[in-house]
């Protein structure tokens, strides 16, 4: 006996064409979302990209501006620091030259009183009375003293001339810096 294959029946080859058609179909729409999907999700990480690199460039920018901030206050206080520096020393020579004029001025004074007590000596030694003495003696003090009150009046008047001198950098200095930091803050 021989085995006969029955033949295919042409509705059951019609619904094999169906389901492949089918199949194709679901698998042409799958493809066709698939394809949408990674559009739609390459067009999100181009945007997510973007954003990304724009605030980068936007953070880069702002950390530049900040450096040159800082480098620019550094300058500005060094110089402002080598400013005060150099007041500092201006108002120390300015000290010294005036403490040494003051200085000359008290030996000169000195000097001067010491001379004038000599010749007094000689006077007081060449008198003829008590009286002549005790006159000689009332004149000399009296001028001493004069002359004592009027160096001293002389010396508070350089030593706060000095003092002005002196102290005029240093209190330049300090008007700059109020000024500067009060604009600043």
């Amino acid at each position: 006996m021989s085995a006969v294959k029955p033949k295919p029946s042409i509705a059951a080859g019609e619904a094999v064409a169906a389901g492949i058609d089918t199949a194709a179909d679901t698998s042409a729409k799958t493809y066709e979302a698939s394809v949408q999907s990674y559009e739609k999700s390459l067009g999100a990480l181009r945007e997510g990209m973007e954003k990304a690199t724009k605030g980068f460039e936007t953070s880069q920018a702002k950390m530049k501006e900040g450096l040159e901030k800082m480098v620019k206050t550094s300058e500005e206080l060094l110089a402002f620091s080598q400013g005060n520096l150099e007041a500092f020393f201006k108002a120390s020579q300015i000290y010294a030259s005036g403490v040494q004029d003051i200085s000359k001025h008290v030996a000169a004074s000195s000097k001067t009183s010491l001379e004038e007590t000599m010749s007094f000596g000689k006077s007081l030694m060449g008198v003829k009375s008590v009286k002549e003495a005790v006159d000689l003696q009332t004149g000399f003090a009296k001028a001493a003293i004069e002359k004592a009150v009027t160096e001293s009046n002389k010396l508070t008047d350089a030593a706060v001339k000095l003092t002005e001198q002196a102290l005029a950098p240093l209190t330049a200095r300090i008007t700059k810096a109020v000024e500067t930091f009060s604009k600043t803050h």
